[in-house]
């Protein structure tokens, strides 16, 4: 289905393409305007009256209006009623009355008037919220349809059983259309956001209880061997984790060296801004932003101060505060938020489980756009960040079904912790994921400032419900059935996390989804490598389970500093000179491997004050060892509980600063500058067929 050129309202398309430039209609008065764009022929070239000219005649719209959103929708791909709403240039009822004109039905009142719940379970609760429709009852061998886009229902009828044909079409606002569905079909609905993803991918299948005998039984028979035979499981646990370290900086280093080459050649040889492009620009999109929320107490100012900078047209922007029933900190807070029209509630029903995944399964349901993303509740996105991800999707193949932004931190200055953190993200995200994306392997992605194709997510069953780290998870499963994920020069500014214990808990419950998924994806390793090939399954492997070990065998590898001193060593003192100073020679190497890939990457102005810090991430990573040992011992008594990261603390900080002067990372200009120059030429003329029959 496409779900862009799906909407509530429409104008005829024909007609907007047939409406004269703008210049040519600046020096004319609003009734020659007008006469322009509704030309006495009008309604002969098409079966029903345009419904601008049905507001106009109804005087529910200014004629100025009326120009400036057919000029938007020129270029838009969304219904003029919406722009119209949007705008606050037409009240909904007087646009439901001009549609009931335009299409010759009548407008029912869902809320009185309720649907019969056997013919939505017959249809489909799914299908329903899909299609911004609700089946509402059999009348004299009919069946009527309340739907909210009736430029769709031609199409619609031939994808609707058979058997309760004929169909009627009967108009209900969108709003209606949900909540009706929502009083009948709600826990139909949450128990479907819980199962969408294929069983053989998902951690709903996983065998909890057997995994954590098998992980306690490890720990168990580890701790025996080192009471009884110390040297010899020491050194097999050396060994593994010696390997695991020479394949995860080997790693580091391949994407570091593409990633260098890279930008020295973008450096070399820069883009102009003016560019010639390859095409007309594309009409933008509507893009869905999802933003899980959890036990905040006065998220909605600062959100909408934060996604109010964004300069995408508010006519295209559908931002979902995803709430969970149960939460009444943040149900109370945003009960007596006043939010824009942009901006609605998607309130999450309880259920067995309480996952961000799931509640993000259930609240797709809701999405208008066709491009579908996620932040976080105290992210503060730059304001170019969607123009950048409509064009990227534009200009990328169909195979592109994922775009990662770039997360950074707005309180590197707050502590030690904080400078770290954001040296550490800077790496991951400035150079190894975009190195790992140009050579080919599978991305794992944030859990934030994510971006999709919708068809491609729906395709896949959205997120795993069941696994706490959804987003590693769902960039191992679109590589695994043919899409790719590449990163994108948008930046979402957070908040560093910045104490220790929440820290600890965050890096916990990632390293608890890692294992989790990679226990999930290697059920049937042949059929793994097979899905991904082998350069990217030696990638996989690497990534998670190479991540994993040394987390939690750190101290392992830290024990054979202790040699420099002449202190004894169960590995060093059973060791041949010959093999001492090559191993430490690689510990020195992989060390400063570490320091060149953090100061390079906090090499631009925003950060630069932190390349002085890089060198003491040595004693940060500690607290990554204390992190894997507590994921260890919750995938054996916890899997699949959600350990949340409170953020707020230095937040009002932060919007009084952006007030005075919003975030600019120079490093992003050009090509933020560029995104903007292409979007904002004139619209493309070219054909299209109309979406009214």
């Amino acid at each position: 289905m496409a779900r862009a050129k799906s909407s509530i309202l429409e104008f005829p398309t024909d007609l907007a393409q047939a409406a004269p430039p703008l210049s040519a209609l600046q020096t004319a008065t609003p009734a020659q305007r007008l006469r322009r764009v509704f030309p006495k022929s009008s309604t002969e070239r098409t079966s029903r009256t345009p419904l601008g000219q049905i507001l106009l005649e109804m005087g529910e719209v200014e004629p100025g209006n009326l120009l400036k959103a057919l000029a938007l929708r020129q270029r838009e791909d969304v219904r003029l009623g919406d722009i119209l709403l949007t705008h606050g240039w037409v009240e909904e009822p007087a646009l439901m009355a001009a549609l009931a004109r335009q299409w010759q039905v009548s407008v029912v009142d869902l809320m009185r008037e309720h649907p019969d719940p056997r013919l939505i379970d017959a249809l489909g609760a799914e299908l329903c919220l899909a299609q911004a429709m609700v089946p509402w009852r059999q009348i004299g061998g009919q069946t009527v349809i309340a739907t909210a886009r009736p430029e769709s229902f031609a199409a619609l009828k031939s994808a609707l059983p058979a058997k309760f044909a004929p169909y009627r079409m009967m108009l209900a606002p969108e709003r209606d259309v949900h909540d009706s569905l929502l009083q009948r079909r709600q826990t139909a609905l949450i128990r479907r956001a819980e199962v969408k993803v294929d069983p053989t991918e998902s951690c709903r299948t996983h065998n909890e209880a057997r995994a954590a005998r098998i992980a306690g039984g490890f720990v168990v028979l580890t701790l025996l061997g080192l009471w009884f035979a110390p040297q010899a499981i020491f050194g097999l646990l050396f060994g593994w984790v010696m390997l695991t370290l020479i394949a995860s900086m080997g790693l580091k280093l391949l994407a570091f060296t593409a990633e260098f080459r890279a930008r020295r050649k973008v450096d070399a040889h820069p883009v102009p801004l003016h560019s010639p492009t390859t095409g007309p620009p594309p009409r933008l999109p509507i893009i869905s932003m999802m933003v899980p929320l959890f036990r905040e107490n006065d998220i909605a100012p600062r959100l909408v101060e934060r996604l109010g900078r964004l300069n995408y047209p508010r006519e295209l922007l559908d931002v979902i505060l995803v709430a969970e029933q149960s939460d009444a900190i943040t149900r109370e807070a945003l009960a007596h938020a006043r939010l824009p029209r942009w901006m609605r509630i998607v309130t999450v029903p309880d259920g067995p489980i309480k996952t961000k995944p799931r509640a993000l399964n259930y609240a797709l349901s809701f999405c208008r756009g066709s491009v579908i993303g996620v932040w976080d509740a105290e992210d503060a996105p730059e304001p170019d960040q969607l123009h950048i991800v409509a064009r990227h999707f534009a200009q990328a193949p169909r195979e592109v079904a994922c775009l990662q932004g770039v997360l950074d931190y707005y309180n590197p200055r707050t502590n030690w912790l904080s400078r770290c953190f954001t040296i550490e993200y800077a790496t991951w995200f400035r150079m190894f994921l975009p190195g790992l994306a140009r050579l080919g392997f599978v991305v794992p992605l944030g859990g934030t400032t994510l971006f999709f194709r919708r068809d491609a997510l729906e395709k896949l069953g959205g997120w795993d419900a069941h696994n706490v780290t959804e987003d590693a998870d769902l960039g191992v499963r679109l590589a695994r059935h043919g899409y790719r994920t590449e990163l994108i020069p948008a930046v979402t500014y957070e908040e560093a996390n910045c104490r220790t214990i929440p820290w600890v808990k965050q890096r916990s419950r990632w390293l608890k989804g890692y294992a989790m998924t990679w226990s999930v994806h290697m059920r049937n390793p042949l059929q793994l490598w097979r899905d991904l090939g082998t350069k990217r399954f030696i990638g996989v492997q690497i990534l998670i389970l190479g991540s994993l070990s040394q987390y939690i065998l750190a101290p392992v590898l830290w024990s054979f500093w202790i040699t420099l001193f002449g202190l004894w060593h169960p590995i060093a003192s059973n060791m041949p000179a010959s093999l001492f100073w090559p191993m430490m020679a690689l510990f020195v190497l992989s060390e400063l491997l570490n320091i060149a890939a953090g100061m390079w990457s906090v090499r631009h102005e925003d950060h630069r004050h932190l390349i002085k810090w890089v060198p003491s991430l040595h004693l940060y990573f500690p607290l990554g060892a204390l992190a894997g040992w507590k994921a260890i011992y919750e995938v054996i008594t916890m899997p699949f509980y959600w350990d949340k990261t409170h953020h707020g603390i230095f937040d009002t900080a932060h919007i009084q600063s952006e007030q005075r002067s919003g975030p600019t990372p120079t490093s992003l200009i050009p090509a933020i500058t560029k995104a903007n120059a292409i979007l904002t030429q004139p619209a493309p003329r070219t054909p299209r067929a109309p979406l009214i029959d």
